[in-house]
């Protein structure tokens, strides 16, 4: 099990990296489905950076995850779980309120 954590936390790294090299703006929900006119209002590397930043504090998340199955330490799972819930509503709240990402 500890290996699907690790797996997932890759994944995350991958988009992490992938999103602070200014490269997975069409990988964000929403905005790959925005017209070019609805694109250009955006800040596309602004956007990219924050969802590179939430990336890595979700892969954060699951390497948490998986030092429980290695500790042994079913409280470390909830924190992890805890953390991913937490940051992932956080996220997507900061994200959609207050035009943060507007030009």
């Amino acid at each position: 099990m500890i290996w699907v954590h690790l797996f997932i936390a890759g994944l995350f790294f991958f988009l992490a990296t992938l999103f602070f090299l200014g490269k997975g703006a069409n990988l964000i929900a929403g905005y790959n489905t925005s017209s070019p006119q609805e694109k250009s209002k955006y800040d596309e590397k602004a956007l990219c950076r924050f969802m590179g930043k939430l990336m890595l504090s979700l892969a954060g998340c699951f390497l948490l995850c998986g030092a429980a199955e290695l500790f042994q330490m079913m409280a470390l799972l909830w924190l992890g779980m805890a953390l991913f819930l937490l940051l992932t509503v956080a996220g997507a709240i900061y994200a959609n309120t207050g035009n943060r990402f507007r030009k």
